[in-house]
């Protein structure tokens, strides 16, 4: 076993919580372009949460074409 890979899946299970509670409150996304645009940003907050970096710095670098991940 690799002591740097979790047992479980919770991480997983956490990440995608946002997403469902999104879903639940409003029934639906109202576009694909929307669910898309959540998704993206979803993720740019999540992978900086994870990485220990401010979640807004990350999108502006994002936002003026600065890829930090």
């Amino acid at each position: 076993l690799d002591k740097d890979i979790p047992a479980d899946n919770n991480a997983s299970e956490r990440a995608i919580r946002n997403i469902k509670v999104k879903q639940k409150v409003s029934t639906q996304f109202k576009s694909f372009e929307g669910a898309v645009y959540y998704s993206n940003i979803r993720s740019i907050v999540d992978t900086s949460r994870k990485r220990g970096l401010n979640e807004f710095k990350s999108l502006q670098q994002v936002i003026m074409g600065n890829s930090i991940f």
